[in-house]
Formats: C-alpha cells, sequence, structure tokens
C-alpha cells in the first residue's frame, strides 16, 4: 500500500482525523436528494484499446483510467486489470460511504482502510477458454476488512453500524449484488 498521501503519525494519545468532508456541503447535498428523489444521473465513459490488453478510460476531463491485464494473464502489467479495478471501485465507494456517515453522525475518522479480497474463476478467457456455463463467470465472493479508528472512541455496534449502513447505501455494492440491465451494441 503506498503511504503517499497518509498523515504524519500522531502520538498515541492524540489521533488526528483524515481529511474531513465538508458537513454543511454533504448535508446541502443530502437535502438534494430528499428533494428530488427520482433523479437518476447518467455516467459516461470512453474506453478506448491501446493494443494488446491495455486500455484507457476517458472519465469527464481526468486523466485516462489505465487497465491492464498482468503477464500471466498476457498483459504488459502496467495497470490493474479490469477485474482489480472493479474491487478499487467498491473499497473506494465503501470508504465515501463509511467517511460520509461519520460525519454526518459527528464522527472523526483518523483512519480508514479496506482491504478487499474476491475469488474468480478466469477459466473461460474471456470466451476463448472452458465454456462450461454451469460455471459462474465473474466473481463468486468477495470480502472486504475495514481498519477504521476513530478520534474519540465509538462503541463497536456504533462502528458496525457504521459499515453496514455504508455498505447498505453503496452504488457499487448495489450494482454488485443485484441484477442490472447491461446492452452492449454497435455504435
Amino acid at each position: 500500500m503506498s503511504t503517499a498521501t497518509a498523515q504524519p503519525v500522531a502520538p498515541s494519545c492524540i489521533r488526528q482525523a483524515i481529511k474531513e468532508i465538508d458537513a454543511d456541503g454533504l448535508k446541502a447535498l443530502s437535502e438534494k436528494g430528499k428533494a428530488n428523489p427520482d433523479a437518476v444521473v447518467t455516467l459516461k465513459a470512453k474506453t478506448v484499446c491501446e493494443g494488446r490488453f491495455r486500455n484507457l478510460t476517458y472519465i469527464r476531463d481526468l486523466d485516462p483510467v489505465v487497465v491492464d491485464e498482468p503477464p500471466h494473464l498476457l498483459g504488459d502489467d502496467t495497470a490493474p486489470n479490469p477485474s482489480e479495478a472493479t474491487l478499487a471501485a467498491l473499497g473506494a465507494c465503501l470508504a465515501v460511504g463509511v467517511h460520509a456517515n461519520a460525519t454526518a453522525r459527528q464522527i472523526k475518522i483518523s483512519k480508514l482502510e479496506l482491504n478487499m479480497e474476491a475469488d474468480i474463476n478466469v477459466t473461460a478467457v474471456w470466451g476463448t477458454g472452458d465454456l462450461d456455463e454451469s460455471k459462474p463467470l465473474g466473481f463468486t465472493a468477495i470480502r472486504v476488512y475495514f481498519d477504521v479508528e476513530t478520534v474519540d472512541p465509538i462503541s463497536q455496534e456504533d462502528l458496525q453500524d457504521l459499515l453496514d449502513t455504508a455498505e447498505k447505501w453503496s452504488p457499487v455494492a448495489n450494482t454488485m449484488t443485484r441484477p442490472v440491465d447491461l446492452s452492449c451494441h454497435l455504435a
């Protein structure tokens, strides 16, 4: 794990909060959602294959997200593979949910790290390998381990409720756990 953005370690008796979310901005965003509960936003991305398995995905005006495959899957190992990027999206979404809900509850977080593991059968090799349709494609299990510390002590029950709320309302977790309409078309 990278520690480039981590805050200096505080003495064990004093915990410093990670960079906080704007509580007023969060409240305004929450009120906007309550005022317009039927709002749906369409997110857009464009993926361009550079060659082999290296792809660049363009989102808004940001630098492209690079996705590749590791050598054992014939990639150049320059970036996470699509499944690893999916885990990254899940971890980031859950972390956002924990931090937002902590802010709404006036809980200051001093450490928030998520370690994720997922089991996946890759023998189908994108439709060119073992095509036994009785085998599940995609993740069959995902485990998320939260390492959370707060500035002021809270009960394990309150901490677990924070995590449960983040999981329940995570758009990415919900996308992974319920059917989604997917259609692929020629441009």
